[in-house]
């Protein structure tokens, strides 16, 4: 049997498993309050199985990291009703740095585009690490990390092997 047959058997379960329950829980699970973010996700993934089937055009995987991270967060957002919006706004700015470390990793490993990746991804975590512990360490200023990024910087730039 085809590896095409596993895949559409497997889908067409799985939708059959989902309809069902949706119609004995009234989960409205197929109604476009919850399914918008795949058309966002949907083309993410094409582009992503696209250059992992035909090993072909590299540059695919940038467009295909931005927009899955993007439709994985909206998914997330949508069923969990939009009550850690404040927390995921870093998430935005990380599926650039997803894409484009996607790049380098599947292409001549050009270190220029570690440079955005670390700038962003580190901007992003960062700014998401912030978030999280403001909330949740009562003792956290985020008025230092800054100051502290700059340091470590200073310190990088003073013990580096030139």
């Amino acid at each position: 049997m085809k590896k095409s047959s596993y895949l559409w058997g497997t889908a067409l379960i799985l939708l059959g498993v989902f309809l069902i329950l949706n119609n004995i829980f009234h989960i409205e699970f197929f109604s476009m309050r919850y399914l918008w973010p795949l058309f966002i996700l949907v083309p993410g993934l094409m582009f992503e199985l696209d250059y992992f089937i035909n090993h072909r055009n590299s540059g695919q995987l940038v467009p295909g990291g931005i927009l899955t991270t993007i439709g994985v967060l909206f998914l997330f957002q949508v069923f969990t009703n939009y009550q850690y919006s404040s927390y995921t706004w870093p998430i935005y700015p990380l599926s650039i740095a997803i894409g484009l470390f996607q790049l380098y990793l599947h292409t001549d490993n050009s270190r220029g585009l570690l440079v955005p990746v670390f700038i962003i991804g580190g901007f992003s975590l960062v700014s998401l690490a912030a978030l999280i512990l403001k909330d949740f360490a009562p003792w956290f200023n985020e008025g230092l990390i800054f100051p502290a990024v700059l340091i470590l910087v200073g310190i990088y730039v003073l013990v580096r092997k030139k």
